[in-house]
């Protein structure tokens, strides 16, 4: 019985090298090639008809001073500090403002 070639096709991307490795050594330890590891994506893509994971950004949560430790909290309040001295710095009402639309409040 005579064997058929498959027919592939070539991508080439680009994507940032600390990413690329971190992936190569997770799928090395799976045992996948990178390549059938795109191409396993581009199945699932098809077969979801979408991506096939969620996409989106996550919702803001406001940090509850009672959760922090010491530590974190003199992290926090430095972080604060810092911004003023550099000048990062915006109106209580703009603050209150964006809380408003943020949290549909």
């Amino acid at each position: 019985m005579a064997r058929t070639a498959v027919r592939t096709s070539n991508i080439f991307t680009r994507v940032d090298p600390e990413t690329k490795e971190q992936a190569e050594a997770i799928l090395n330890q799976l045992g996948i090639p990178m390549s059938n590891a795109i191409g396993m994506f581009l199945k699932q893509v098809v077969m979801q008809r979408g991506i096939p994971f969620d996409v989106k950004l996550t919702t803001p949560t406001p940090v509850s001073v009672g959760s922090l430790n010491r530590e974190q909290f003199d992290r926090e309040l430095q972080k604060g500090m810092d911004d003023i001295a550099s000048g990062r710095v915006i109106s209580a009402e703009a603050v209150e403002a964006d809380i408003r639309r943020l949290y549909d409040l």
